[in-house]
C-alpha cells in the first residue's frame, strides 16, 4: 500500500516534466525566427558605420565569405569579408579581422574599404584594452578611429601608416600607444591585402570559403 502514493507522485512529476519540456520546445520554435531576425538586424547595424557616405542597395550581410587561416590578413583567426553592392556592382568590402599585439590582447576590428582602396570606416568590435586609456578606440568613447576615413595606401604612403611618435601621420591616444599601433597596422595590412586581392574578393561566389581570399 505504501508504494502506491510514491508511484503516483513519480507519475505526476514525470507528467509535469513532460509538459514543461513541451512548453520549452514550443516557446523555442515560436521565438527562434524572431531571435534570428534580431541577431541579423544587430549585425547589420554593427557593420553600417564602416560604410559611411556610400550608396549601396544590397543587404550588408548578404554576401559573406570566410577566409580561414593561414591568410595574409591581420590575425591568426578566420577573417570574415562582407561584400556590398549597388545594382550588382561592387561598392565595398567589410573586413572583420584581428589586430595583433593589443596592449591586453587581440583586438577584433571592422574595416571598410571601397572599390578604389579607400577606407570607408573603422569600428572596433571587441577588445580587452585598459578602461580610460586604450578603450578610447571605441567610437562611443572617442572619435579616434574617424581619422582613418578616406585614407588609403597613397594617403599616406606606407611610411606614414604609424603614429606620429613613430614618424607616421596618425594621432595616438593620450597615455596609450600600443593599442593605436596594433589597429593602425591592421588597417594598413588590410589595405595591402585588398590592393592585391580586390578583384578576386568580389569574384568569389557567395557563401564559399577561400584560404587566400581569391588567390590563385
Amino acid at each position: 500500500m505504501s508504494g502506491r502514493p510514491v508511484m503516483r507522485g513519480g507519475i505526476t512529476l514525470a507528467a509535469i516534466a513532460a509538459i514543461c519540456t513541451a512548453m520549452v520546445a514550443l516557446t523555442f520554435r515560436l521565438t527562434e525566427e524572431r531571435i534570428i531576425a534580431n541577431e541579423q538586424a544587430w549585425l547589420e547595424r554593427s557593420l553600417e558605420p564602416a560604410l559611411s557616405g556610400l550608396f549601396y542597395d544590397s543587404g550588408v550581410t548578404e554576401s559573406k565569405i570566410v577566409v580561414p587561416p593561414p591568410h595574409e590578413l591581420p590575425g591568426s583567426e578566420a577573417a570574415i569579408i562582407y561584400r556590398v553592392y549597388a545594382e550588382d556592382s561592387p561598392v565595398a568590402a567589410l573586413f572583420v579581422v584581428t589586430a595583433r599585439n593589443g596592449y591586453a590582447g587581440p583586438i577584433r576590428v571592422l574595416i571598410g574599404v571601397d572599390v578604389a582602396g579607400t577606407v570607408t570606416g573603422v569600428h572596433v568590435l571587441e577588445h580587452r584594452e585598459t578602461p580610460g586609456l586604450g578603450d578610447r578606440v571605441e567610437t562611443a568613447k572617442s572619435d579616434w578611429v574617424v581619422q582613418f576615413d578616406g585614407r588609403s595606401l597613397v594617403d599616406p604612403e606606407m611610411p606614414g601608416w604609424a603614429i606620429k611618435r613613430d614618424g607616421g601621420q596618425f594621432d595616438q591616444l593620450t597615455g596609450a600607444s600600443v593599442t593605436p599601433r596594433a589597429i593602425i597596422n591592421a588597417i594598413r595590412d588590410t589595405l595591402v591585402y585588398f590592393e592585391s586581392q580586390g578583384e578576386g574578393i568580389f569574384a568569389i561566389p557567395v557563401a564559399t570559403e577561400s584560404d587566400e581570399g581569391g588567390n590563385e
